[in-house]
Formats: C-alpha cells, sequence, structure tokens
C-alpha cells in the first residue's frame, strides 16, 4: 500500500445479509449525494463489507440492489446455532486466535448450509461482474482449514465474486467456498483491524453495520442509527427485511455525505 495522503481509505465491516442491505443503501444515497465512495484510492471489504464494496468499487448500478430477486431453488439449509457456536469460541479466553480460527472452521466445514456455488451466484449478481475493478480493493477471507487469514486483490487471480462469496461465507449459512484446492470462510474472523489494512492509504472512513462488535477503531465512522437497527430486526441473515434495511442506508446518506466531506475536506 502506498503512502498518498492525497487519497482516502474506505473499510466496510461485516453484518450479514441485513448490514449488506445498509451497506448498498447507503451507498446509493451517497452517489446521489455528490459524495461517491467509489472515489475511495482503497477500499477493504469484510464479509457484508466485501460484496458492498466490489459493487461500488465495480461501478455497479447500486439502485437496482434496492430489492432483491426471488430466490431459485429450494430453500437453502441454514443452522443459526451455529453462529452461536462460533461465538462461544471467540470468547473462550486463553484461546490462540490461529487455533479458534480453527475451530470456527471445523464448524463451518460441517454445517449444513447454502451450497457455495448456489451462494457464489448470489454474489455474482449482487457484484455485477467477475472483474476487478482498476481501483485498490481488498478482500478479506480465512481458511477454514488451517485458520489463515488472507487477502485478495485483483492479482490474486481469483474472479472478483468467488472472492466475495468466500468472504462472506458466515458459518451455517453458506458452505466455506473452495478456491484453488482450499476452502475459505468469513473474512470477519481474520482478525485484522480497518487502521492495519488501510495503512498508509490516507485518512480512513470506516462503515460498519454492526459497530457493536467491530468496537470503536479510528478515523471516521459511519454507523446505523437508531431507526435503521430497529429495521434490522434480530436476525442479520432475513433476507425478507433486505428493502426497508436499503432505504433506512439511503435516509441515512445525506447527513453520512455532509460528514464524510467535511471529514475528508479538514484532512487535506
Amino acid at each position: 500500500m502506498t503512502d498518498d495522503e492525497s487519497g482516502w481509505a474506505l473499510a466496510l465491516g461485516p453484518g450479514g445479509p441485513v448490514g449488506t442491505a445498509w451497506l448498498i443503501g447507503l451507498a446509493a444515497g451517497l452517489r446521489e449525494a455528490g459524495a461517491d465512495l467509489a472515489s475511495a484510492a482503497l477500499t477493504v471489504g469484510t464479509s457484508a463489507g466485501a460484496i458492498a464494496g466490489a459493487a461500488i468499487a465495480a461501478g455497479r448500478d447500486l439502485a437496482a440492489l434496492e430489492e432483491l430477486p426471488p430466490r431459485d431453488g429450494p430453500p437453502a439449509p441454514a443452522d443459526g446455532s451455529v453462529m452461536a457456536r462460533v461465538f462461544e469460541v471467540g470468547a473462550a479466553p486463553g484461546l490462540e486466535p490461529d487455533e479458534a480460527r480453527r475451530r470456527i472452521g471445523r464448524l463451518a466445514l460441517d454445517a449444513a448450509a447454502l451450497p457455495a456455488e448456489r451462494h457464489r451466484a448470489s454474489m455474482r449478481y449482487l457484484v455485477g461482474t467477475d472483474t476487478w475493478p482498476d481501483a485498490r480493493l481488498l478482500i478479506t477471507g480465512v481458511d477454514a482449514v488451517s485458520g489463515e487469514p488472507v487477502l485478495w486483490d485483483g492479482s490474486s487471480g481469483v474472479p472478483l465474486s468467488l472472492a466475495v462469496a468466500a468472504s462472506s461465507a458466515a458459518p451455517g449459512f453458506a458452505e466455506p467456498v473452495p478456491i484453488g484446492g482450499r476452502r475459505y470462510m468469513d473474512g470477519a474472523f481474520a482478525g485484522w483491524s480497518d487502521a492495519e489494512l488501510a495503512k498508509g492509504a490516507g485518512p480512513l472512513v470506516a462503515v460498519e453495520p454492526m459497530p457493536h462488535m467491530r468496537g470503536g477503531g479510528t478515523g471516521l465512522r459511519i454507523v446505523p442509527d437508531a431507526r435503521a437497527l430497529e429495521a434490522f430486526g434480530p436476525n442479520l441473515g432475513d433476507r425478507s427485511r433486505w428493502t426497508p434495511v436499503y432505504r433506512e442506508g439511503v435516509r441515512q446518506a445525506p447527513e453520512a455525505a455532509e460528514r464524510i466531506t467535511a471529514a475528508l475536506a479538514a484532512r487535506r
């Protein structure tokens, strides 16, 4: 990453399908307000943020994503109890991060969940392309067997929708995604901070659907307000909430645009 203080970095965090809807709605509203997130010199996407970040950086028509198309095929298996066990592993005292990721990976590999190819097809629709954008985009993931964190970018040789599918493959909701003979799961478990990944890329704007899960961080943070969180509901995997949550993101965009514009102007 180059030290380019004339640019700025965008970090988009995890939040399941509901958080994805909010991120994309917010980005659509910001684009309309003249604060297009695609102008970031570096975008870092994790899980839901990988989906939104890829769609933004690739120039996807975000307004076209206000509603989701009907899902093809039978309902996918999903086991919400897996994520509860994942959080138990994450909270275990004294457990080394690599071992925690390996244990989470075993839970992900053993769970009945949306087949990886169906998950990738959904990601291909949301992102709109398999071609990486010219702008710098980093997508986080985790090797489900070794527990090793991984970063994909345009030089990795991995199709964009495949990297996004891996980054958003939450245990119990989507199978770990095969890439190059390995299987990868949700980048939310990688353990990197936004500041670490965006080091040297200028001012940082972090957009977090789940601020309570990610801590304070540095730079400007944009988070859902109380009304948006009410629209999220208790289940971040509830696709039926996509459109109302997308619209909450659009609603928050004008205020977010003012904050982003002011923060970036102050650093010039």
